[in-house]
């Protein structure tokens, strides 16, 4: 039986006519187009569309609806658990050279993007507003990437993630409707929430074109801070004592003994090698003195050693050097060996029990896997490094991730707390939810009832 060349498909010939040289179907994009940032296997799209508007999106999911053609939204891949991968083929929209900072309201507070502006781009747009957006994942993600997986990172435990970071949307839907899921306004009693409904939906119910975001202030000042401590509970009971004391404190965040080793050992430092939290303070310059001096106190309380805070820039950055270093300190303790990154999170009163009992599994596995968190809001990450040729240790690694999962959920919790379910998590989705899977399905087959958008992530249909 014969088989019709690629760019014979009627999909394919109405998408060339549409974009021209902005149509690939050449093996190399299609391979970078189908791997995002973890260790899960890479499925590429046969095509990849590279529209510049809204208008082009539309008209691109027109096209694959009428031909039954699966489209997958694509950021810039920076993902953690699949989320880019082309399971069923079909075409990746890749949303790149949407890339304009459609307005600044200053006033308001807000702005309204394209899907592909990064946040490091709108920061440096804002730069003479006295405003930025603070929603800090690590890596330079799009704006559109970051509403559809809902991200969020070290500033969450102040700032919130992008679930309170986005005011509204802009969505093409499965058979071509665009929508705007809200107006400007800080809050409304108007209707479903769709503005939620869509974020976190991570391209499985429409593609994001456009997302309005709330801003913030510049803060006056701000203050670093790091502290080590004799055991990991006196580190998670500072956090908790931080939180319940209203310290409106901007970053905690937490490395394991392990973690510390090899980051003095990777960047040359010479932090005491013990569990340690970073702290970040934002506000005026005597408030952030005062949320510094409040903390250390309530440090010492817990067995917190050797408190150090700084205000100039150069001094934080050197005392925040480990935490952004943790991750490619701990890729070097096995060259050649890859990252398999998983996140859990729990209430914060859970946190020291189930890192407890996480550590302990991996002291009786022989797979290296550092620990590091975003603790203020009870995440936390670990790094297993494996070679993935290798079947008993990838078997190994997935082990763990389940264990670490069950008893995430079981401290009710849950299994991702900012990277998201793609295919690397759809599994744990009916052990933490339950029956509401079934409406997910429901509410799915309702805006996609051909399965078309982003086939096989968050729900199986």
């Amino acid at each position: 039986m014969s088989v019709e060349p690629l760019e014979k498909r009627p999909v394919i010939a109405g998408l060339r006519a549409l974009l021209g040289k902005r149509l690939s179907t050449g093996a190399t994009a299609c391979a970078h187009h189908g791997k995002d940032a973890s260790y899960h296997p890479a499925h590429a799209p046969e095509a990849v569309a590279f529209p510049e508007n809204g208008e082009e999106v539309r008209a691109i999911v027109r096209l694959c609806a009428d031909h039954g053609t699966p489209m997958v939204p694509f950021g810039l891949g920076t993902s953690l658990e699949g989320h880019i991968a082309a399971l069923h083929g079909g075409v990746c929209i890749d949303v790149s050279r949407m890339n304009r900072i459609v307005r600044v309201n200053a006033d308001d507070m807000d702005a309204c993007v394209e899907a592909g502006v990064t946040r490091k781009q709108l920061n440096r747009h804002l730069r003479d507003t006295g405003l930025f957006f603070p929603i800090d994942p690590g890596a330079d993600a799009t704006i559109g990437g970051m509403a559809a997986t809902r991200a969020s990172g070290t500033n969450a435990v102040r700032y919130g993630t992008m679930r309170e970071a986005v005011l509204g949307l802009t969505v093409i839907l499965a058979d071509g409707r665009m929508i705007r899921t809200a107006r400007r306004a800080r809050k409304s009693s108007a209707g479903y929430d769709l503005t939620r409904l869509f974020v976190g939906s991570e391209g499985t119910l429409g593609v994001i074109t456009e997302v309005t975001l709330r801003l913030h202030g510049i803060p006056e000042a701000m203050s670093s801070a790091v502290c080590a401590f004799d055991n990991l509970e006196g580190a998670v009971n500072t956090v908790i004592m931080t939180i319940q004391c209203g310290v409106p404190v901007a970053r905690i965040e937490l490395l394991d003994r392990h973690t510390m080793i090899v980051v003095n050992a990777y960047s040359g430092l010479d932090h005491t090698e013990a569990p340690t939290l970073f702290f970040e303070f934002h506000g005026s310059a005597a408030s952030v003195a005062e949320q510094a001096k409040a903390v250390e106190e309530i440090a010492a309380e817990s067995g917190g050693q050797g408190f150090q805070w700084a205000v100039r820039q150069e001094d934080r950055n050197r005392l925040w050097q480990a935490r952004h270093d943790a991750y490619f300190a701990t890729l070097a303790l096995r060259p050649g060996a890859q990252g398999f990154p998983t996140d859990v999170c729990v209430p914060i009163s859970r946190l020291a029990e189930c890192i407890g009992e996480t550590q302990e599994d991996l002291a009786a596995s022989n797979i290296v896997a550092p620990l590091v968190g975003h603790v203020g809001d009870g995440n936390f990450h670990v790094i297993f490094l494996i070679d993935p040729e290798n079947a008993s240790e990838v078997a190994e690694a997935k082990r763990l991730n389940e264990r670490l999962v069950a008893r995430a959920i079981l401290a009710d919790g849950t299994c991702t707390g900012e990277h998201g379910v793609g295919y690397g998590k759809l599994d744990f989705l009916p052990m933490e939810h339950g029956e509401a899977v079934d409406v997910m399905c429901q509410i799915k087959r309702s805006l996609d009832p051909d399965n078309l958008m982003n086939p096989g992530k968050v729900v199986r249909i």
